[in-house]
């Protein structure tokens, strides 16, 4: 028998309060877990056709203005055990933030975990997309990690049970099994030039990428041998704008939204605009970084609150 739900369970919940671009449609039901264990019970006891959105800091993610009909799962501030473990290696669960684990790892004189200080996501995030800046790559430095499946089982698996690539990574063998945590491990460093390498990154993201605007990060993915930003630069799109959504003036591979009053719509129109004009200038076909889902078309429902 399942144990009683201790997280909140709210129905048609707006995705704009929760995503980074402020915009999107609502969820049919938000899921908030007290922790791990809750989440491994709500899974065990939801629909097995139930379809199953993870949110983290909703940094890289889009919901349609139409909203998605299933369930948001959101990791943040419940899935956060961050610890080191007796053999050296560093347990996260997939709610801790990137920088957060970069911080702590710096701290433990570890190298080489700086970049995640520029991930501006989960750890969940960072294993699913295979997150990476600054020559880093997530999964790099995994070792194992811990999956729930729709029984609420836990599993072990190994990196080559997944196919990993730039930007992409999942189960080869098994679709419906989701990021619970990940053991990492970096090689030994000094604390001083770790921080000192971390705040140099922080800089520098300060300094290129416009933070104190509503964004989702890179919108696209660095074409081989290439870099996004300049070609939708050179086809003139700098600053291009559709219903307030807009070309980011600091950075071409991000859409801002300024004022926080674009639409999902919008930025998704804005999208495919810059996809059909780069192709059209340079014959390069830009792939999504950020993930869109949900419906076009509007939809509304009863707001409730449970525990």
């Amino acid at each position: 028998m399942a144990e009683p739900r201790r997280g909140i369970l709210r129905e048609n919940e707006p995705m704009a309060e929760h995503a980074s671009w402020r915009a999107g449609g609502p969820v049919a039901r938000a899921f908030f877990p007290a922790d791990l264990a809750d989440l491994a019970n709500f899974l065990s006891v939801v629909r097995h056709d139930e379809p199953l959105l993870l949110v983290g800091l909703g940094s890289n993610l889009l919901v349609r203005d139409g909203g998605f009909d299933g369930t948001a799962i959101f990791t943040h501030g419940a899935l956060n055990t961050l610890r080191r473990e007796a053999d050296g290696s560093f347990f996260a669960e997939a709610g801790v933030a990137s920088p957060k684990l970069a911080r702590f790892a710096g701290k433990q004189g570890c190298a080489e975990a700086e970049f995640l200080a520029g991930i501006p996501g989960t750890v969940g995030g960072a294993l699913a997309m295979n997150a990476g800046c600054h020559g880093g790559e997530t999964w790099r430095y995994v070792e194992r990690v811990l999956m729930l499946n729709r029984s609420g089982q836990q599993i072990i698996r190994g990196p080559e049970e997944f196919a990993i690539g730039y930007r992409h990574a999942g189960l080869r063998n098994s679709t419906d099994e989701i990021f619970a945590a990940a053991w990492f491990r970096f090689p030994p460093g000094d604390v001083d030039a770790a921080r000192d390498r971390m705040k140099a990154l922080l800089e520098r993201r300060v300094a290129t990428q416009p933070l104190a605007l509503p964004n989702a990060g890179s919108v696209f993915r660095n074409p081989p041998g290439d870099h996004a930003a300049r070609l939708i630069e050179a086809a003139g799109l700098k600053g291009t704008q559709i219903d307030g959504a807009q070309v980011s003036e600091k950075h071409a591979n991000f859409i801002v939204n300024p004022d926080g009053a674009a639409s999902a719509s919008a930025i998704e129109m804005l999208i495919g605009r810059i996809q059909a004009e780069v192709a059209e200038k340079f014959g390069i076909s830009l792939v999504r970084e950020v993930r869109i889902v949900g419906d076009a078309a509007g939809r509304s429902g009863p707001e409730r609150e449970g525990v």
